[in-house]
């Protein structure tokens, strides 16, 4: 075969191959102006070859990150060397619509990107090439696995029948408020409070109204208490709320306005009107409470104290 005809099927098989590649590929000079520009960047930026040929990258596509590619291309040019970015740092470079059926709910397309330097015969760096992957499934398949693991983590926090926080992780905040108090010395109030004579209401009406009276007071408590306030199933019939911010006076008065908010509502259930009390113990941080569990022992303390005078009434610690 002559070398004329061997070289121009050389070079076909090589265009050929550019313009078909699963990959973005982009050669630019050391003016940003582009020399190459293949059938992966037409088919997803609408734009030709012969349209984006000698023209300025940035002019065509001002939303790219300027000063951070050319910081890049700098660093090639300099070092002679590679450089990457992957779409966990950098979602993409070109804002492409994401085009996969796979992973349609994306909103863009996920990219990797490699800026390599591309040397002359004499050796000098004249031009760069970027390589664009689209790695959309992978980065998707991620982040949904992320999601549903951020989701997973979220449920196990939370109790099923109320959709407050569960024991385990109310104990948690506890545990980050006690801290915070430490450092910071600002007025924390802790408040436990627990349903009068639940098991009479279980062994009168049955479990499914035990539960929905349950479900009533974590209602109200939400309805009554402050977004900032964490609020817990403590256990059974008892609840626990952490007052950031509160001192005695004011836990107190929001601790009443929950009671009588209690007192006041009417229950509806098969055939019957129910009616139902709490009783609530408030015990604020002091320098001197040595952890914890010696804050919530105080708090519980005051909760007995009120259940031991008649229920229905809120009681301060007096430690």
């Amino acid at each position: 075969m002559p070398l004329a005809t061997h070289n121009a099927q050389a070079f076909h098989f090589l265009v050929d191959m550019l313009e078909t590649v699963e990959i973005g590929l982009v050669i630019l000079d050391l003016d940003f102006n582009i020399q190459l520009w293949n059938g992966f960047m037409e088919n997803h930026s609408g734009l030709t070859s012969t349209a984006v040929r000698e023209k300025n990258i940035f002019t065509l596509f001002p939303e790219l990150p300027q000063e951070w590619l050319k910081q890049k291309i700098d660093t090639v040019v300099t070092l002679n060397t590679r450089a990457f970015t992957s779409w966990e740092l950098r979602p993409y470079l070109f804002r492409f619509s994401n085009s996969r059926p796979i992973t349609g709910t994306a909103p863009y397309m996920y990219q990797n990107v490699t800026i390599s330097p591309m040397a002359e015969p004499n050796g000098r760096i004249e031009r760069v090439c970027l390589m664009v992957y689209d790695v959309s499934d992978e980065a998707c398949s991620r982040l949904e696995l992320e999601q549903a693991n951020q989701k997973l983590n979220q449920l196990n926090k939370i109790d099923n029948l109320t959709q407050l926080l569960n024991r385990g992780a109310w104990e948690e905040t506890l545990h980050q408020e006690f801290d915070r108090f430490q450092r910071y010395g600002n007025d924390c109030t802790l408040m436990m409070l627990d349903i009068d004579n639940f098991k009479i209401v279980n062994d009168q009406y049955g479990h499914q109204t035990g539960d929905k009276v349950i479900r009533h007071l974590a209602d109200a408590m939400r309805a009554c208490l402050r977004h900032t306030d964490h609020l817990g199933r403590y256990g059974g019939e008892e609840f626990a709320v952490i007052l950031p911010e509160t001192n005695l006076d004011a836990a107190h008065l929001i601790a009443e306005r929950l009671r009588l908010t209690i007192a006041d509502a009417e229950l509806h259930s098969i055939n019957s009107r129910l009616q139902y009390t709490i009783s609530i113990g408030i015990a604020p941080l002091h320098a001197q409470t040595e952890d914890a569990q010696q804050w919530v022992r105080q708090a519980d303390d005051a909760l007995y104290g009120a259940k031991h005078a008649g229920r229905n009434q809120v009681v301060c610690s007096l430690s």
